[in-house]
């Protein structure tokens, strides 16, 4: 066991340092943990980002609460979970303030304008990304496919709906392999938490989208887009595309989760307080699901079941990270966004530049934008 202040410093360190989203995230942990602390060996450390895939919601914060569990019990993983999500939280915030003021600069208005252009394409390069172990990993290549159209189309058209199909698709994988095997079909059921007020609008509606953030998105992301556009622009009118755009790229430049590009939704409806409840609503199922189960974390790894169901609702989110492409790039409003999408696809998918060096130089070129006299969104 080390100290909680030990875990303040290093978990911490990682929500102020992590730029470029899980990936970097798990590298940081596994220097941490495994490399240079041995606090962790290196199949354990494996096993746990195993274990954390197989479960809804933003895997690498849910990586980071089990480390520190790991090493300092479950106070401990309560204090570094927050250490790790509180640094890009409170930056994602400041951030929201400029970019949402009622009159902001125009020299704001095109840097966001323009890093939002980019964001159709880097959704498509984190897609991708995840298909060559997704695609090694699937035991028959046509229903990985079958998964992948499916989400994408869903991203593409049904938004808040997104997460029925991904339910869906890992129930049905889960029932093919066990009638493979010859096994009846478990009743075991995958439960759906519903909020019969959301409909209304409201803090209820606040508190139904950021859950399903938190809680029923299964891939992490990119997938949370589709989960929220819909409810946040057209449902609820708390923000127009343009500033949801903003909101995503500011969840890609600032360190930690990409979650927490939900504080944004919850800052544009309700100020401040509405992005800190939104983030506790989001992050609240990650702590649970460590708290109350990371001592079964081998038993999920190993179970068949949960692994069938990932079988499915993975390739449908990694469709559905590709698929949100399609309704971001039909937000842009002006020519020279699609210019710059255009650019930041050739950076990313061609050139493999960074997402977040990407991400800033489109925001320069909507600040060069904006000096010139471009229209703005």
């Amino acid at each position: 066991m080390i100290t909680l202040r030990e875990v303040v410093v290093q978990w911490g360190r990682i929500g102020c340092t992590g730029f470029g989203g899980p990936p970097a995230h798990i590298a940081l942990l596994r220097d941490l943990c495994v490399d240079r602390r041995r606090w962790l060996t290196a199949d354990d450390f494996e096993d746990a980002v195993a274990a954390c895939n197989l479960l809804p919601g933003p895997a690498s914060t849910q990586l980071a609460i089990f480390c520190a569990w790991r090493v300092a019990g479950p106070v401990g993983a309560i204090i570094g979970g927050a250490a790790f999500i509180i640094p890009g939280l409170a930056m994602i915030l400041v951030l929201a303030a400029v970019f949402l003021a009622g009159a902001p600069p125009d020299w704001v208005r095109g840097a966001g304008a323009g890093a939002g252009a980019a964001v159709a394409a880097v959704a498509v390069r984190a897609g991708v990304g995840l298909v060559p172990e997704s695609w090694r990993r699937s035991p028959a290549h046509w229903r990985w496919i079958v998964y992948a159209v499916l989400g994408g189309v869903a991203a593409a058209t049904l938004g808040p709906w997104l997460v029925l199909v991904l339910l869906g698709c890992g129930a049905v994988e889960v029932v093919w392999r066990s009638l493979g095997r010859g096994h009846g079909v478990s009743a075991q059921v995958w439960p759906l938490a519903a909020v019969a007020g959301a409909a209304t609008g409201g803090l209820l509606a606040l508190v139904w989208v950021a859950f399903k953030v938190g809680a029923l998105a299964y891939g992490g992301g990119f997938v949370i887009i589709p989960l929220m556009q819909a409810d946040a622009v057209d449902a609820y009118h708390w923000m127009t595309n343009t500033e949801f755009l903003n909101a995503v790229a500011l969840g890609q430049v600032t360190p930690g989760p990409v979650t927490q590009t939900v504080a944004v939704v919850g800052y544009a409806a309700y100020g401040v307080g509405g992005g800190l409840l939104a983030a506790l609503v989001a992050f609240l199922p990650s702590f649970s699901f460590v708290l109350l189960g990371a001592r079964r974390f081998d038993a999920l790894r190993n179970n068949i079941r949960a692994r069938a169901f990932l079988g499915g609702a993975g390739p449908a989110a990694i469709g559905a990270i590709i698929g949100v492409a399609i309704p971001l790039a039909l937000a842009l409003d002006e020519w020279w966004q699609v210019a710059v999408l255009a650019g930041a696809a050739v950076a990313l998918l061609v050139l493999r530049r960074g997402v977040v060096t990407t991400l800033l130089a489109a925001a320069a070129a909507g600040v060069v934008a904006a000096l010139v006299g471009a229209p703005l969104p």
